[in-house]
């Protein structure tokens, strides 16, 4: 099974949680904090990465919830 995350973005004046591969998002939330607080619980529950997209929907953060790999020294 393909890694999936979970994408924290502005979809018009809202932003939302998407998982990789679905178009539909899982809620739709007035600020990006909410969308943000809504989405760590799924994340760790799926062990999925959760990436928080800018208004500019550019990457500004990545946050893994049991999804990563085992060989990382440090």
């Amino acid at each position: 099974m393909p890694n999936r995350n979970i994408h924290t973005t502005k979809r018009g004046d809202k932003w939302a949680n998407v998982i990789s591969g679905n178009s539909r998002a899982s809620g739709l939330y007035d600020t990006q904090k909410e969308a943000i607080q809504a989405a760590i619980p799924r994340a760790k529950k799926d062990g999925l990465e959760h990436v928080i997209h800018g208004k500019d929907n550019k990457i500004r953060e990545k946050n893994s919830y049991g999804n990563d790999p085992r060989n990382i020294k440090g």
